[in-house]
């Protein structure tokens, strides 16, 4: 019985970890992601890793890999007050990110819901 409080306990405490990263932050599906995109002059960021990224990416991406020891020195280099819109390939490492950014002061962070897997899934265009 200890053994399932404590699994319990894990859950809650990971659960609202998580929440706590994404407070402040815009999740939007690949329909909101384009919008967002032709709508302002939002930075797009992808998060993968530069052998993901060469492998296709939204138009107009830069890459700045989430994981990379620089990765807070280059987002340095982004606007704080115009909106950044990030992505990786599936939620997570975009979620790490979007958290950093808003650590870091900026304004408006938009997250790709589903990352690269729900964009293909959702047949929008990627260049290579």
């Amino acid at each position: 019985m200890r053994k399932i409080y404590l699994s319990l306990g894990l859950v809650i405490l990971l659960t609202f970890s998580c929440a706590k990263e994404q407070k402040g932050v815009n999740l939007v599906d690949s329909n909101g992601f384009e919008k967002q995109m032709e709508e302002t002059t939002s930075q797009i960021v992808d998060v993968r890793t530069p052998r993901e990224f060469s492998e296709g990416h939204i138009a107009n991406a830069v890459n700045m890999d989430v994981t990379s020891d620089d990765f807070e020195s280059k987002i340095e280099n982004l606007d704080k007050e115009k909106p950044v819109m990030v992505y990786c390939k599936a939620g997570g490492r975009s979620a790490k990110a979007a958290g950093i950014l808003k650590d870091k002061g900026f304004k408006q962070v938009y997250d790709l819901d589903g990352g690269m897997i729900g964009w293909n899934e959702a047949k929008k265009p990627i260049e290579n």
